[in-house]
């Protein structure tokens, strides 16, 4: 990947990372030990909207579970996926035919063919990326825990009496 690639893939995620609101998590799990749990958990911290899509569920995180996008009755902003690669294409034709302006791959899901359809519908498109460390990383959240403590530095500040 060269410079002019690294400089676009970072301005793809900053801009969708802008206009997002509404997000679709295909393959949210009610498993607290999934990252797609921490994931959607993260995000619904830090104000977003969270549709959990999938059909083995009927409530995660506090959120009616959805059997499919066609199924989320909101706009969807940004479809992020937690599915093996091979299912990403129906995936991203889903996405376009609910009028997502997005689609997020999250660590692990690589699918070329996926990408192609996304990008020939006019989706902005993130793969192989979690959308919680970006966001993180872009707006100042970065942390082990994923919370701000506002310390640069190896040591603990001290606690106030």
């Amino acid at each position: 990947m060269t410079t002019q690639d690294d400089a676009a893939e970072v301005a793809t995620i900053q801009r969708v990372l802008s206009y997002a609101r509404n997000i679709a998590i295909v393959g949210l799990s009610s498993n607290p030990l999934r990252a797609s749990f921490f994931v959607g958990f993260y995000l619904l911290r830090h104000g977003y909207r969270v549709f959990p899509v999938n059909p083995r569920e009927s409530e995660v995180l506090g959120q009616r579970c959805y059997g499919s996008l066609a199924d989320v009755p909101e706009p969807i902003d940004v479809v992020d996926v937690f599915r093996q690669g091979d299912a990403v294409p129906g995936i991203a034709r889903e996405a376009s035919a609910v009028g997502a302006r997005a689609l997020w791959l999250q660590y692990g899901v690589v699918s070329p063919e996926g990408v192609a359809v996304a990008r020939d519908a006019a989706l902005d498109v993130v793969e192989d990326r979690c959308i919680k460390i970006e966001h993180a990383r872009y707006f100042g959240r970065m942390h082990w825990l994923g919370f701000n403590t506002g310390v640069v530095g190896a040591r603990r500040a001290k606690a106030l009496p």
